[in-house]
């Protein structure tokens, strides 16, 4: 199964890149792909990534598909073959 993960923000200044496919097996969840990135990228855990590599720290996750109104926060869930995965972080402000 094939997904393009797209990195934005300090995640694409760690990653060097905009976005990256990657092959992964179908039984592979979001979960999985946030353990693969912090392995990856073991400058992303304690920034972006919780210190356990299996969440994200709050204000962190996984837009499918550009779709704001469903990011992926049901992390144990497949993605689909061929899904655009975005890695965004939510700023809020007061």
């Amino acid at each position: 199964m094939k997904i393009t993960i797209e990195f934005t923000g300090i995640t694409k200044s760690i990653c060097q890149a905009s976005e990256i496919n990657y092959d992964v097996p179908f039984d592979f969840t979001y979960r999985d792909l946030i353990k693969m990135l912090a392995d990856k990228y073991p400058s992303m855990i304690g920034l972006i990534i919780d210190p356990d590599r299996q969440n994200f720290l709050s204000s962190n996750m996984f837009v499918i598909n550009g779709n704001l109104e469903f990011p992926a926060m049901m992390l144990d869930k497949s993605p689909s073959d061929e899904e655009h995965i975005s890695l965004m972080s939510v700023i809020t402000g007061g």
